[in-house]
């Protein structure tokens, strides 16, 4: 599933770092630390390399 905006690809590459050991887990917050929580590895690398070009800043929760 790709990203629906530029702020949910960068929190599912923070959570992807946490993942994989690369940063800290407590050093995330909101978004990151719940997807860090809920997604596999797969679902978070899915959602982080999704292309940035074509995405919103942040998408409305409607």
């Amino acid at each position: 599933m790709p990203a629906k905006s530029k702020a949910q690809q960068k929190a599912a590459g923070a959570a992807l770092s946490a993942k994989r050991g690369e940063t800290k887990v407590a050093d995330l917050k909101g978004a990151s630390r719940e997807m860090y929580d809920s997604m596999s590895e797969k679902e978070l690398d899915e959602l982080a390399s999704t292309e940035r070009q074509e995405l919103p800043e942040h998408v409305s929760k409607d």
